[in-house]
């Protein structure tokens, strides 16, 4: 085996990428603290393709030095809002039509593993903040809560690995082959 070079990749230009389909997803930040989570999420999202981020509360926005460490360029390609209150961005994504999801621990979660989604909707999740998780009050808003199962001491995982397996999962239920 050989290591790929750069120019191997073939990447998409940021217009090109501007350009590219995307999958019916978008994700939505409450009250994320660490500008290194946020521009993980960014990067994420860029190579998946979501449709788009929306960054709630006290989650940072770009432009930012801290931001752009971790996302390398993908905040100035994935789409995004600002919403002061993320009951705001969950009540506009009902409205759009979307099934808003919540990734939490909480009675009758469905497991991530068990998850199927249908092609022919569209759909939000909501990754929390890294010490008191999604908010209690925008879980009561949200169609359902998907959890990740783990089987170590720990309990949960920083919220842009999350994202990373979350987001991945989804774009393998929701991508639409070429």
């Amino acid at each position: 085996m050989r290591k790929l070079g750069i120019t191997e990749l073939k990447r998409l230009t940021p217009e090109a990428y501007r350009e590219s389909g995307k999958i019916p997803l978008i994700v939505v930040l409450d009250h994320v603290r660490s500008l290194n989570n946020v521009g993980s999420v960014f990067r994420t999202a860029d190579a998946f393709r979501v449709e788009a981020l929306y960054l709630c509360g006290i989650t940072a926005q770009p432009p930012h030095a801290e931001i752009h460490k971790t996302a390398l360029g993908a905040e100035d390609t994935v789409d995004w809002l600002y919403f002061k209150d993320t009951l705001e961005a969950v009540d506009r994504l009902k409205r759009e039509g979307y099934t808003v999801c919540a990734v939490e621990q909480a009675v009758g979660s469905a497991m991530l593993d068990k998850l199927t989604l249908d092609r022919g909707k569209k759909y939000a999740v909501i990754f929390g903040n890294e010490v008191k998780g999604v908010q209690q009050q925008v879980i009561d808003r949200c169609d359902l809560c998907i959890e990740i199962p783990q089987y170590g001491t720990k309990h949960s995982l920083n919220v842009s690995v999350t994202a990373g397996i979350v987001i991945w999962n989804l774009f393998n239920e929701l991508r639409v082959e070429n």
